[in-house]
């Protein structure tokens, strides 16, 4: 049975509260547990696809990197905690992650290659008696990820925006489907979007062949 926790929890925590195997997701955003609505079969074919396509180009690469199929992204200032959609870790990097080893969890932007959200929208739970909010939303993509992403100095940050949800000011007039490639330079992202049958330009991987489409339409 879960147990109910206050509704702001520290990190260790939640890592102590995380039920196993219930079929539920869920992370931690500022102290406050939020359940992980169940993604559209297009969501999961989309992040499939992309972690399949760039596994494939830093093997071809070399590079010591890997796709875990479970790992959290914690920001060190903040008790938050992310399962990101698509998550390449340097493994090389983890060496000096004093999280990694008990709970899989990454604090540091140096071990982190890149990070793929493919976005969301809310979907209202059934469950009258949980410890949680239900808010799976394009805001946390746009707004709280960025943000702390940013500021753990992750090279490279993709928003995968499908249905186009995202608000004018981050997607255009008139809203079309998107992919936001944030780089870090100086130690603030600046962004690129691509769409339709735009060449992805991506700084890991400057020799990566894939445009938004076959993502959008993951590889259909």
């Amino acid at each position: 049975m879960t147990q109910t926790l206050p509704k702001i929890v520290a990190f260790d925590e939640f890592i102590t509260w995380y039920p196993e195997n219930s079929g539920v997701r869920y992370e931690l955003h500022n102290g406050e547990i939020v359940e992980m609505a169940q993604p559209t079969g297009k969501h999961e074919r989309i992040k499939g696809f992309s972690s399949a396509e760039l596994t494939l180009e830093f093997r071809r690469l070399n590079f010591a990197y890997f796709i875990p199929n479970q790992a959290i992204v914690k920001p060190p200032e903040r008790e938050s905690g992310y399962f990101p959609d698509v998550l390449i870790l340097n493994d090389v990097a983890l060496v000096d992650e004093p999280l990694w080893e008990k709970s899989s969890t990454v604090t540091k932007g140096t071990s982190i290659a890149l990070v793929i959200e493919v976005v969301s929208t809310a979907v209202a739970s059934s469950r009258e008696t949980r410890p949680t909010r239900c808010l799976t939303n394009w805001r946390d993509d746009y707004y709280l990820k960025l943000a702390d992403y940013e500021e753990m100095g992750i090279p490279e940050y993709w928003i995968v925006d499908y249905a186009a949800l995202g608000a004018r000011k981050f997607i255009g007039n008139p809203k079309q489907p998107t992919i936001s490639v944030y780089q870090l330079i100086d130690g603030e992202y600046q962004v690129s979007q691509f769409r339709g049958r735009d060449k992805i330009i991506s700084p890991t991987f400057p020799e990566l062949k894939l445009t938004a489409e076959q993502v959008f339409n993951a590889g259909q």
